[in-house]
């Protein structure tokens, strides 16, 4: 399923933001603090509503989509996701199922193995009895991450979704994220990860897009130090070959 924002804006935060994530892609969002990455993403969620542009799913305007239907095709990760209520983590990632559920319906033997496959995935097993509440925000992540995973999903919306992981588990979410086969959106702080897993990037300033495609031609040492004000070098990943960015502050002498 194809995901694009035609001239996305919100008054005063984003302006004219135009990417898409072709079925499949993992297409990443990077940008300083304040850029509009969140707000971006909001709108694709539909936790907010553009005052320009359009968000389209195949091309089709979002707004048009039933929220039901919504629902079922893309599933989002955000930065307010939280759960008030003490669920268990096996009953948080079920909820993952309520979109393809009427509302007396009960969980079936494959809602079950879903939710079961996803804790295995993201390295939750031991915890699918605890307390929701009781969780690190890094298991509390990866739990929000099965529930996505568990919707079934066409699109992947995801705004930081390595936040508070420790670095196995940013890795091991990542390349997840790249094998399950969807449309992911994701919205990424660390310029290294994008850059090992996305296959696009777009870069946000002032909510702007000032530059879009690959990483290796994107994450330049020029627009490194233009957006985010840090001088950057530009070396090739050892084993993999992903371009990588090798960091220091202007202010120290080279």
């Amino acid at each position: 399923m194809e995901l694009e924002l035609d001239a996305v804006s919100v008054a005063g935060i984003v302006h004219d933001v135009s990417l898409s994530a072709g079925s499949g892609e993992v297409v990443g969002i990077v940008g300083p603090n304040g850029s509009g990455k969140s707000t971006t993403l909001r709108c694709v969620y539909r936790a907010l509503k553009p005052s320009g542009g359009a968000v389209l799913l195949d091309g089709r305007d979002l707004l048009s989509v039933p929220l039901r239907e919504s629902a079922r095709r893309m599933a989002a990760l955000t930065q307010d996701s939280h759960v008030e209520f003490d669920f268990t983590v096996a009953e948080v990632v079920a909820m993952g199922r309520l979109p393809h559920k009427s509302a007396f319906d009960r969980d079936t033997a494959r809602d079950r193995e879903l939710v079961a496959s996803a804790l295995r995935r993201v390295d939750v097993v031991h915890l699918a009895a605890r307390s929701f509440l009781t969780l690190s925000g890094g298991e509390r992540q990866r739990v929000l991450i099965a529930r996505a995973l568990v919707q079934e999903p066409d699109v992947l919306v995801l705004d930081e979704p390595t936040n508070h992981l420790d670095i196995k588990h940013q890795l091991d979410v990542l390349a997840l994220v790249r094998g399950v086969g969807v449309t992911v959106l994701t919205v990424l702080h660390d310029l290294n990860l994008a850059a090992a897993y996305c296959d696009r990037i777009h870069v946000l300033d002032g909510g702007r897009v000032v530059a879009g495609g690959k990483p290796a031609d994107v994450l330049t040492p020029s627009l490194v130090l233009a957006v985010f004000g840090v001088h950057a070098h530009l070396v090739s990943h050892p084993t993999s070959g992903a371009p990588q960015l090798l960091f220091e502050h202007p202010e120290v002498p080279s």
